[in-house]
Parts: structure tokens; sequence; C-alpha cells
């Protein structure tokens, strides 16, 4: 049996991961409901999987907040916690993570080793080129989009699926937080 892998992502509703603007942390949008459910998820046992770039960024995210900075919400917190793998052929140990590891080589072999080796569920929060290369070889079982009720035409930095294969998405759970915000699950299959 394989552990099931889960691409974790945020986006606005015009498909960015992040903003040049001044949104802010979760396009402004957060609210105690969707706190309350992150923090849920990440409170359960999983191993994080993170490319270089993004284990970077949120190294040095955490290096430049305050204890009380949103940045370490509960849900944050609880994620630091978790063992991680971080996809590198740059990076070398140890790495500034409680639990984490370098695993050199192509995503895809690092991946497809840890399905089958890994007890827990793999979860991957952004690292969107790299989760992209898993969703073209068929590795991601699970895409957890939370979408935020913003739109960012202007100033809309990282479309999260820009330059994916196509896929076709069942849907296997939703909901609504805080009364904006969708949370989205699919189970991705490549498009013939």
């Amino acid at each position: 049996m394989t552990a099931t892998y889960t691409f974790d992502v945020f986006s606005s509703l015009d498909g960015f991961g992040g903003s040049t603007g001044d949104w802010g942390g979760y396009w402004g949008k957060q609210g105690p409901e969707l706190l309350a459910h992150r923090l849920a998820l990440y409170s359960e046992d999983q191993r994080m999987v993170f490319g270089a770039q993004t284990y970077r960024d949120f190294v040095e995210m955490l290096a430049g907040a305050g204890e009380d900075d949103e940045v370490y919400d509960p849900w944050v917190t609880k994620m630091i916690n978790l063992p991680a793998t971080v996809v590198s052929s740059t990076l070398t140990g140890p790495l500034d993570w409680p639990d984490g590891t370098v695993a050199a080589g192509d995503a895809v072999d690092v991946v497809a080793r840890l399905k089958k080796e890994s007890a827990v569920p793999l979860r991957s929060h952004g690292s969107l080129a790299m989760n992209r290369a898993l969703l073209a070889a068929g590795l991601v079982d699970r895409i957890q989009v939370t979408v935020f009720p913003a739109l960012t035409g202007r100033t809309g930095a990282a479309p999260v699926f820009a330059g994916a294969a196509d896929f076709d998405l069942e849907l296997i759970d939703s909901r609504t937080l805080d009364g904006r915000t969708q949370e989205l699950i699919y189970r991705p299959t490549l498009h013939p």
C-alpha cells in the first residue's frame, strides 16, 4: 500500500498562489473557521514534502517574523514541527527545520520512493513547479485548493497551474470556511 500524496495550495479565485500587491497573507481573508480547520489538518500525522525554493521561502518568512506575527498561526507552527523532506540538488543538511531532511535527486523519483516507504500520508503546501511535475507523473492523489475570495489580475504572482498538463478532476470534498473561502479537494486524472 502506498502513502497518499496531497498537493495543498492556496489560490486567489483567478488562480494565483501569491500577489505582489499589498494584500497580506491569505489575501487578508483569513477567519477563525479557516484557521481552526487548517490547525486540524496539520494536527494529523503526516510528512511534509517541499521543493528547495518553497523551503527557502518558508525559512526566510519565519526568520523575519516575530512570535506574535500571523506567520506563526497555530497551523503553521504544527506544520513546522512535522517531519519534512526537502527535495533538492542544491541544499545540504542540516536544515533549519526541526525534523527536516534533504533528499537529493529528481522529485518524481524521490516522491515515488516516499509513497512506497512512508507509513503516514504525504502533504506538500506550495512547491508549485515540483507539484506540477508530480501531477504529470501521476503521483498526486489529491489536489486540495483553498480558494480565497480575491481577484489579483494586476498583482497576481505564481500562477498555480501554469504549464501543467490537462487533467480531469473528480471532486471528492468541498467546504465553505468563514462564509467566503472555498476548500476544494479533487482526485486528478491525466486527460487523454
